[in-house]
């Protein structure tokens, strides 16, 4: 049984599923997205997000940690010298999922697991949802009764037709 147990082993040995995410980690940090399966996308959004924290202090020690992960010199400086300086104000979720459909020749789920600051789409849609977003204010859950209700509105619209007569009477002057 296996009671308690997080790990998706992914149908792998340890050193395989270790080379394996090493692999889509440092394809992921390189391209900033990768097309892969919702399991491996899953257990590569908990390899990684790790290791993205840590860059964000660059030092000698950090740098060493994460390349004993990753084992790619290449993806070590993209990583600490790029893609930190973009999450640096991030508390966490550095990465997304978007699900995409299903592989024709197996039927498995497939997906694009990205980084969420390098996507442009998604950035300034969110941008400008939020500058365009109409401001709020909470108010007591109390609400009007039908009688202020219907006051307002006979309010508005009682100037209307007062309005109007003065422009009839100033027609009929002239």
């Amino acid at each position: 049984m296996r009671h308690g147990k997080k790990i998706n082993h992914l149908g792998r040995t340890a050193s395989h599923r270790k080379a394996m995410l090493s692999n889509l980690a440092s394809s992921l940090i390189l391209h900033k997205r990768v097309s892969t399966t919702v399991a491996k996308a899953k257990a590569l959004r908990k390899y990684v997000e790790p290791l993205l924290t840590k860059s964000k202090n660059d030092s000698t020690h950090s740098r060493r940690t994460v390349f004993s992960y990753l084992q790619n010199k290449e993806s070590i400086k993209e990583l600490f010298d790029e893609v930190s300086v973009k999450i640096a104000n991030r508390p966490g979720g550095y990465t997304r999922i978007l699900k995409t459909g299903y592989r024709l020749g197996d039927n498995a789920e497939m997906c694009v697991i990205e980084l969420v600051d390098y996507n442009e789409d998604m950035v300034s849609s969110s941008a400008t949802a939020a500058a365009g977003a109409k401001k709020t204010r909470r108010r007591s859950s109390g609400k009007k009764s039908e009688a202020t209700e219907a006051a307002a509105t006979t309010e508005t619209a009682a100037p209307a037709p007062a309005a109007e007569a003065k422009t009839d009477e100033a027609k009929d002057a002239e």
